[in-house]
C-alpha cells in the first residue's frame, strides 16, 4: 500500500482503501439502521460502528445521481441533466447529451492517478456506447449492467447490455440472479487485488440494481417476509415512524404528512394479497443485497483491510412510485418475484419506504432526494456510532476521496465530508445546494428550501429547521426570501444550461 509523504518528508498513514456501495430506488427508512423492519444486519453493523447522516442528498434519479457521484459535479455540468441516451449521442453535446462528459474527471480516474487500483461491479447507466463504458473512465476491472433496470434472472429482451471488462457478457440460463452476480464479482476483484504481492490501495464501486423494479427475488428470501406486510402501507409507515423516533433519527418535528389524496387507504385497497406479496419481494431484494454486502465486508476483513477502508453506503434516489405495466414485459401467469413477472411495488409502499418524507423518485421534495448515508472507517472516523445532521450531498464524495487519498483535486461542486468524520463536525448550515430534474426544481440555502413540483408549477418555501417534512408552505409570509432564492436558482440554472420552460 502506498504511503502519503508529508511536507517534511516524514511518512504518514497509508492511503485508505475506498468502497462505495450504491443501492437503486431504496427509500430513506428501508434499512434497519434508518428505522426499517427489513433484515439488514450487515448495513446496520456498519452504522453502529460508523457514522450516519440525517440529511444526505442525491440528485433524485438514477442517471443524474450516478453522474454526480462519479464526478463531484451537478449532473447538468457533465452531460446527465436527463436520462441516458440508449442510442448514443442523439443530441448535441451539452447538459442533456445522455452520456458522461468526456471532459469531466471521474473518481476512478482521480484515484488511479493517485496510485489506486480501481474496480467496479454493477450498474453503470451513464453511457451506452463502448467509448463511454467504465474501462474508458478510469476503472481497471468492470463487471456489470451498462444499461438501466433489467430482469434479475436474465438480460433482455429490451436491449440491455452486460459487460465483463470490455466484452459483452451473457448470463447463464440457470442459477443467475443479478444481485448475487454483482456481489460475486466485487468479492472476486477484492480477492484478485489481495493476491498481488505488493498491492496498491484500492477503490471498489459496487452499484446494485436492487431494489429497483422489476420485483424479483429468490423464493427462500421471499418466504421470510411472506406474512409481514398484510398490515398495509399505512400501518407500516406508522411502525417505521415510531422506530425512527425511538432511535433518535428523527424527532417531533417529523410529523407524518397526510396520505396523498390519490392513494387509497390500506383498508380500502383492492388486491391486498397481491400488494402484500409485492412488498415481501421488495424486502427480499433488500435482504439479498445486504447478504452480498456482508460478503464484501467479510472479504475486507480477511484481507486485514477493513479498519483502513472507507465504506460508504447510500441510494441513488428515494422510493419509487412508478408503475411498469406499460413496458408489457409482465407474464400475467406469474406472481411477483418469479421469472417472467415484471411489476413494481408502486405508490403505497413507496410512501412507506420514504417515511416520514413527501413524494418519491424523480421529485426533488425530501422524499425524492434524501438517502440513508452510512460511512464506516475505523481508522478515520472519530465519533463512531453517532448521527450527524449534515447536510451532505452526492457531489461531496469526490472531494472527500480526494482529501483522504491525497490526490490532485479536479473541478467539483462539492465539499469534503472529512470534517464530519472528526470529533467536531463543521457548521455547514449556510451551504447552498441545487436540484433540477424533468422540471422539478429546488434550492436549499441554510435551512430554507424553495422547491417546485412541475405538476403544480409554483414555488413552495419551507424552513427545514422547523418543518423537515415540508408540510407548511411559508411562501406567502416570506415572499422576498422566496424571490431571492428563485433568482439564485435561475442564475445557477442559466450557468449550467438547464432547460427552463417558458411561463
Amino acid at each position: 500500500m502506498l504511503l502519503l509523504i508529508g511536507c517534511g518528508g516524514a511518512e504518514t498513514a497509508p492511503q485508505p482503501n475506498v468502497v462505495i456501495i450504491l443501492a437503486d430506488d431504496l427509500g430513506y427508512s428501508d434499512i434497519g439502521a434508518y428505522g426499517g423492519e427489513i433484515a439488514t444486519p450487515h448495513l446496520d453493523g456498519l452504522a453502529e460502528s460508523g457514522l450516519r447522516f440525517r440529511q444526505f442528498y442525491n440528485a433524485g434519479r438514477c442517471c443524474p445521481t450516478r453522474a454526480s457521484l462519479l464526478t463531484g459535479r451537478y449532473p447538468h455540468a457533465v452531460g446527465m441533466g436527463g436520462m441516458v441516451s440508449l442510442v448514443g449521442n442523439t443530441l448535441r453535446p451539452g447538459p442533456y447529451q445522455g452520456y458522461l462528459s468526456e471532459e469531466a474527471t471521474t473518481i476512478a480516474e482521480m484515484l488511479r492517478d493517485a496510485g489506486y487500483r480501481t474496480y467496479m461491479s454493477g450498474k453503470w447507466h451513464v453511457g451506452e456506447r463502448p467509448q463511454h463504458w467504465p474501462r474508458q473512465r478510469g476503472f481497471d476491472r468492470y463487471y456489470g449492467l451498462i444499461s438501466g433496470a433489467s430482469s434479475y434472472f436474465e438480460v433482455g429482451p429490451d436491449n440491455r447490455v452486460m459487460v465483463l471488462d470490455d466484452t459483452p457478457w451473457t448470463p447463464p440460463e440457470e442459477g443467475f440472479y443479478m444481485t448475487d452476480a454483482f456481489s460475486d464479482y466485487a468479492v472476486t476483484f477484492l480477492a484478485e487485488h489481495a493476491a498481488h504481492e505488493s498491492p496498491e490501495p484500492f477503490f471498489l464501486y459496487l452499484a446494485y440494481t436492487a431494489p429497483h423494479w422489476p420485483l424479483h427475488a429468490w423464493p427462500e428470501d421471499i418466504a421470510r417476509y411472506q406474512d409481514r406486510y398484510h398490515i398495509g402501507w399505512d400501518s407500516l409507515r406508522a411502525e417505521r415512524h415510531a422506530r425512527m423516533l425511538a432511535m433518535g433519527l428523527i424527532d417531533e418535528r417529523h410529523e407524518i404528512p397526510a396520505r396523498p389524496a390519490q392513494l387509497s387507504s390500506w383498508e380500502d385497497a383492492e388486491g391486498k394479497e397481491d400488494w402484500a406479496l409485492r412488498m415481501a419481494v421488495y424486502a427480499a431484494m433488500v435482504d439479498r443485497m445486504d447478504q452480498g454486502i456482508g460478503r464484501v465486508i467479510a472479504a475486507l476483513r480477511a484481507m486485514d483491510a477493513l479498519d483502513n477502508t472507507l465504506v460508504v453506503f447510500l441510494a441513488d434516489n428515494g422510493g419509487c412510485a412508478e408503475s411498469v405495466v406499460y413496458r408489457q414485459l409482465h407474464d400475467p401467469a406469474t406472481q411477483p418475484g418469479e421469472p417472467g413477472s415484471y411489476v413494481a411495488y408502486q405508490e403505497g409502499w413507496a410512501m412507506a419506504s420514504n417515511t416520514p418524507f413527501r413524494l418519491y423518485k424523480q421529485w426533488v421534495h425530501e422524499g425524492g432526494i434524501l438517502t440513508p448515508f452510512i460511512a464506516h472507517w475505523p481508522e478515520g472516523i472519530q465519533h463512531r456510532g453517532t448521527i450527524t445532521d449534515g447536510p451532505g450531498h452526492i457531489i461531496d464524495l469526490l472531494p472527500t476521496l480526494q482529501e483522504i487519498a491525497g490526490s490532485a483535486l479536479p473541478a467539483t461542486d462539492g465539499t469534503s465530508l472529512v470534517p464530519h468524520f472528526k470529533a467536531a463536525p463543521p457548521d455547514l448550515e449556510e451551504r447552498t445546494l441545487y436540484w433540477e430534474h424533468i422540471r422539478h426544481r429546488a434550492i436549499r440555502q441554510g435551512s430554507w428550501k424553495l422547491v417546485m413540483d412541475r405538476r403544480i408549477g409554483e414555488w413552495e418555501l419551507y424552513n427545514l429547521a422547523t418543518d423537515p417534512v415540508e408540510r407548511q408552505d411559508l411562501i406567502a409570509s416570506h415572499p422576498d426570501l422566496a424571490d431571492a432564492l428563485a433568482r439564485q436558482w435561475h442564475s445557477w440554472a442559466d450557468t449550467l444550461g438547464v432547460r427552463i420552460p417558458e411561463p
